[in-house]
Formats: C-alpha cells, sequence, structure tokens
C-alpha cells in the first residue's frame, strides 16, 4: 500500500481507503476525487505544503472547493509569513508527489493545521499517498494521527 495507509492501519483507526482512475489532463485532483467517488467536494480536504518565514515548513488541510489563506496558516503557526513551498520541497519533507501528498505517513513530521469545517463532517477524504487513493476517516483520527490543530484556514 502506501506510507499513509500503512500508518492508518498502525494507529488502529476506523478507515476506508477509495481508488479511481486518476485523468493526468485533471484540471484539480481533488474535485476530479470529488466527481470520481460520487461525493461533496467539500469532504475532500487537499494537503498544502507552505514555507513559514522562508525557513520551515509546515502543512494546511482545506478542502478543495477553498483556498489555503497564507496569513491563517501563518497566524496558527505563529510565523509573519508563508508561502506555497516549491515541489521539490514538497516531495523532500513528505515523500510523496504533488497531486498524491498526504498528511499521513510522511518522511519528515511536519506542523499541521486542518480547516476547522473539517468538524462538520463525521469523515472526511484526504489523499492516501498516491494520486487516484483517497483514504476517508473521522477528523478526530486525522488530528490526532497528525498532531493537527484545528483553525479557520480556508479563505
Amino acid at each position: 500500500m502506501t506510507p499513509a495507509v500503512d500508518a492508518a492501519k498502525k494507529a488502529q483507526i476506523r478507515f476506508t481507503t477509495h481508488a479511481y482512475a486518476h485523468d493526468e489532463s485533471a484540471a484539480s485532483y481533488g474535485v476530479e476525487a470529488a466527481e470520481k467517488l460520487g461525493v461533496a467536494p467539500e469532504s475532500i480536504f487537499k494537503t498544502l505544503v507552505v514555507k513559514l518565514d522562508g525557513k520551515r515548513l509546515a502543512v494546511g488541510l482545506v478542502p478543495v472547493t477553498g483556498k489555503l489563506g497564507f496569513k491563517l496558516i501563518a497566524r496558527a503557526a505563529g510565523a509573519k509569513k508563508a508561502t506555497m513551498a516549491s515541489p521539490e520541497e514538497v516531495e523532500r519533507a513528505t515523500g510523496y508527489v504533488l497531486g498524491g501528498v498526504s498528511p499521513l505517513g510522511q518522511k519528515k513530521r511536519l506542523p499541521t493545521f486542518i480547516d476547522t469545517s473539517a468538524e462538520a463532517f463525521s469523515h472526511l477524504h484526504v489523499s492516501a499517498g498516491r494520486r487516484g487513493l483517497e483514504i476517508a476517516l473521522a477528523p478526530a483520527d486525522l488530528a490526532a494521527l497528525t498532531q493537527a490543530e484545528f483553525v479557520p484556514l480556508a479563505v
């Protein structure tokens, strides 16, 4: 499987995986996942890696229907500024390729923040570590496994 699925299994939490045929020409990985899995796009969260104050990395999870507020994640992480990390930085720190970055099972544990909208769902979907594979789990379990905080992140 993937490190993300292995991490969920090891933690003995309840989860399900959902595979679909990924289309390389898809404009949005998250919207594609929602359409192919037949779930509300608001319940699919994208994993975004940011660079804080030009030095350290952090992870923000927001619904695929929204955008990450850079000021919001910077404030949550105690930084002055946040920008998107480069693809190379993301892949090196997480061990995943873009479009398949999971908040679970990353090579290096990064500070993680989940948008508060996640708490409204009994379960949400995040990448399971590769394009075309999602993992559905309870928001509280995701937060526990990633040592994340729920904070307002989406704009």
